[in-house]
């Protein structure tokens, strides 16, 4: 077992990527179109680590980061794992971030959040835009799951991960969850019957 690397791993949403250095996961990259693409993309972001792949070279990775993998297999598979006590270099990150990152390592899957709803838990609702700056920063998609984060609208907003949007989409439908504004009080029927024509 190695102290840093990067392991590359396939899944239903295409070739992924954990990079660690000492006990930490540092990174992750998820769903490009080809293992090359991940590769490439790790690459550039941590170009001192070696790369292996977890079904050539498993035992390379500490316990934390095949832990890792297999939750995220779990959860694009329709599971609920809970990474909350995965080791993150969360500090890595400037303290807002941290703080965002921490709020959505407490959501369960298929639950979404606002960015309206982040900054007001962080106490300052003029946050938001800041919240979608860090969440486009997030060095660690799936395991913080930026992707269950829409805007008040319903849109989903943006998704900085390979695939865009699409990708967000497609991890909120396996985690089948609800990508709309709640209901109003009528479900959006109208107050009163039209009236009969007979």
């Amino acid at each position: 077992m190695t102290s840093t690397g990067i392991t590359l791993f396939d899944t239903v949403i295409g070739p992924c990527g954990i990079a660690w250095r000492a006990d930490k996961i540092i990174g992750m990259e998820i769903g490009d179109a080809d293992e090359s693409e991940t590769r490439y993309r790790l690459q550039s972001r941590f170009a001192d680590l070696q790369i292996s792949s977890a079904t050539d070279d498993a035992s390379d990775a500490p316990d934390y980061v095949s832990e890792a993998i297999s939750k995220v297999h779990m959860l694009l598979t329709g599971g609920n794992p809970d990474f909350s006590q995965t080791p993150l270099a969360l500090d890595q990150v400037p303290d807002l971030n941290r703080q965002v990152y921490e709020i959505l390592l407490q959501l369960k899957a298929g639950e979404t959040i606002t960015y309206g709803a982040i900054a007001r838990r962080l106490g300052n609702i003029g946050l938001s835009q800041a919240v979608g700056y860090a969440l486009g920063k997030n060095p660690f998609p799936i395991i913080v799951p930026c992707h269950r984060v829409i805007g008040s609208n319903g849109k989903l907003g943006g998704f900085s991960a390979a695939g865009g949007t699409a990708t967000k989409l497609r991890l909120l439908n396996i985690e089948r969850a609800r990508t709309s504004p709640e209901p109003d009080l009528f479900g959006g029927l109208p107050l009163q019957a039209p009236p009969r024509l007979d």
